[in-house]
């Protein structure tokens, strides 16, 4: 398992995701727009959002960043973004039966924004804010998902 700081980010993530991965000589960068994957006939994001960070991954010496963007039709859910609240810790591993009970554990006495599922992304997402109030992502897939989309975009 690996503990990484996920950074969100109001619309800027792109160049966002420009200045660390030079700052911090990167060694690979992942990044995925929203606009890459199959969108859900029901609920189609405008054009706007289409364009935004829906995940990327920066590896450097020492350390790995995730970020994103916070899409304006999220934040209903999210809550507006405020420089401190942009900040949340994600847990990635395969292990779903260890994914599970850290989602469980931690939220107690906590607030579980997104339950843990199969969404789209992964075959286990979730998020909660723990009772001290630190947001966190737990993920089975996040490395394969980057991959894959990026395999099918070249």
């Amino acid at each position: 398992m690996t503990a990484i700081a996920y950074l969100n980010f109001d619309g800027n993530a792109e160049q966002v995701i420009d200045f660390y991965a030079e700052a911090l000589n990167a060694i690979e960068v992942k990044k995925v727009k929203f606009g890459d994957i199959p969108q859900d006939p029901n609920y189609s994001l405008p054009d706007n959002e289409l364009n935004m960070v829906m995940e990327c991954s920066i590896e450097f010496t020492g350390g790995r960043l995730m970020m994103s963007d916070i899409l304006p039709s999220m934040k209903a859910t999210t809550g507006e973004l405020v420089q401190g609240n942009n900040m949340m810790i994600s847990l990635v591993m395969d292990d779903k039966a260890a994914l599970r009970s850290y989602f469980t554990n931690l939220s107690v006495d906590g607030y579980v924004i997104m339950p843990l599922s199969e969404v789209p992304w992964s075959s286990c997402f979730g998020m909660l804010a723990d009772k001290f109030g630190i947001v966190w992502k737990f993920n089975s897939d996040a490395d394969k998902f980057l991959d894959q989309v990026l395999a099918n975009k070249q």
